[in-house]
C-alpha cells in the first residue's frame, strides 16, 4: 500500500479543490497516483452533479467584467444565497465574466466551452464546484456589450452582487455612466425607450393600470373622495400627431370655458401639455429608461437629464439574480399545522 503523505493530499487538494478525507480516500484508492486521482475525484464530482442536476438554484450572484472596448455579464447561480458568499464561488463568477468578456462566446454552450486559468473548461469547472461546494451550481446567462473609444461604460452591482448592470453612454464620463447603472439597478427598466415596446403590450399594460384605477375609485367611493380618471393612452408610440393637436385644442377649450384671457394661454398650455405627456405615458414610465424620472434628479426624466449633460445613453442591460426563476416555497401553513400535529401526538 502506498504511503499517502500530507503533502500529496495538499498537493491534489489544490489541483481539485477536493475536501481533506475526499482527496486521501481517492490516493488510497488509486495508490498514490496523482493523475488517476485527480481523473477519479473528476468522475466522482460528476456524478455528485447529475444528482443535484434537478434541483432548482435560483440564489447566486450577477458578475461583471470589462475587457477595454468589450463588457460582459453574467448570472451564475446557486441552491441558497449562502453560498453565494463562498470565495469558491466567488471566483468563478469573476472568472466566469473575465473569459466570457475575452471569449466573446455567441452561446451558452460556446461560453462553457471556454476554457479558465486552470486549463479546464467552464463547464467542467461547474461541475467540479458543484462536487466541491455541495450545492447544484449553473451558469444560467450571459451577455456582451461592446462600445466605441468615445463612449463609456457604467458598471454597477447591487445588493452585494444580485443586481448587475452595464450600460452605454455617448459623450459625458464613467462617474456619469455608473449614475445611470445605479439608476437602471434601482428601477429596473426594461427597454430603452418607447420605440422597443411592443403594441399588444401597450395595450395589456394600460388595461391592467385602468383595472387598478376602478379598484381604487371603489375605495375611494367608499370615503367620498373623487373618481381618479380612467387613461386613455399609455404610451409617446400611441401619442400621433393628431392626439397631440387634439389635446392642446381641449387645453385651449378648457381655458377658454374657465375664462383665462387669452393672451396668457401661452403660458399655461405647455405646462398643460407636459401634464398631458405624463399622465398619457405611464406604460413608458413603468418599463422604459429614457421616460423614467432620474432617481438623481426626480425633476426631470432620464431623457432630460442626459439632454441637458450633452450625452446620450446607448445601450443597457440589467440582470437580477433568479427573475424569472421560480423558485421551490414552504407552505408555511400547512408546516406550522404539521408541526402543532406532531407536538400534539407526542
Amino acid at each position: 500500500m502506498a504511503n499517502i503523505t500530507a503533502a500529496l493530499v495538499k498537493e491534489l487538494r489544490e489541483k481539485t479543490g477536493a475536501g481533506v478525507m475526499d482527496a486521501k480516500k481517492a490516493l488510497v484508492e488509486v495508490e498514490g497516483d496523482m493523475e488517476k486521482a485527480v481523473e477519479l475525484l473528476r468522475e466522482k464530482g460528476m456524478a455528485k452533479a447529475a444528482k443535484k442536476a434537478d434541483r432548482v438554484a435560483a440564489e447566486g450572484l450577477t458578475g461583471l467584467y470589462v475587457n477595454g472596448n468589450v463588457a460582459a455579464i453574467v448570472e451564475v447561480n446557486a441552491e441558497t444565497d449562502f453560498v453565494a458568499k463562498n470565495a469558491q464561488f466567488v471566483d468563478l463568477v469573476h472568472e466566469t465574466a473575465k473569459v466570457i468578456a475575452e471569449g466573446k462566446p455567441a452561446t451558452n454552450d460556446e461560453a462553457l466551452a471556454l476554457k479558465v486559468a486552470s486549463g479546464e473548461t467552464l463547464a467542467e469547472a461547474y461541475v467540479s464546484a458543484t462536487a466541491t461546494i455541495g450545492e447544484k451550481i449553473s451558469f444560467r446567462r450571459f451577455a456582451i456589450i461592446e462600445k466605441t473609444d468615445s463612449q463609456h461604460f457604467g458598471a454597477y452591482q447591487h445588493n452585494g452582487g444580485r443586481i448587475g448592470v452595464i450600460s452605454v453612454i455617448e459623450g459625458g464620463d464613467e462617474a456619469l455612466a455608473k449614475q445611470l447603472s445605479m439608476h437602471i439597478a434601482a428601477m429596473s427598466p426594461k427597454v430603452l425607450s418607447y420605440a422597443e415596446l411592443d403594441s399588444e403590450f401597450i395595450h395589456d399594460e394600460l388595461a391592467q393600470m385602468n383595472h387598478k384605477i376602478e379598484q381604487d375609485n371603489e375605495s375611494r367611493a367608499m370615503v367620498n373622495k373623487p373618481a381618479l380618471p380612467f387613461l386613455k393612452y399609455g404610451s409617446k408610440s400611441q401619442l400621433t400627431d393628431e392626439v397631440i393637436a387634439q389635446a392642446e385644442e381641449d387645453i385651449k377649450e378648457e381655458l377658454k370655458a374657465e375664462g383665462k384671457p387669452e393672451k396668457i394661454w401661452d403660458k399655461i398650455i405647455p405646462g398643460k401639455m407636459a401634464r398631458f405627456l405624463l399622465d398619457n405615458t405611464k406604460v413608458d414610465q413603468e418599463y422604459t429608461l429614457l421616460a423614467q424620472l432620474y432617481v438623481m434628479d426626480d425633476s426631470k426624466t432620464v431623457e432630460e437629464y442626459l439632454e441637458d449633460q450633452g450625452v446620450k445613453a446607448i445601450a443597457f442591460v440589467r440582470f437580477e439574480v433568479g427573475e424569472g426563476i421560480e423558485k421551490a416555497a414552504n407552505d408555511f401553513e400547512n408546516e406550522v399545522a404539521a408541526t402543532m400535529a406532531a407536538a400534539l401526538n407526542n
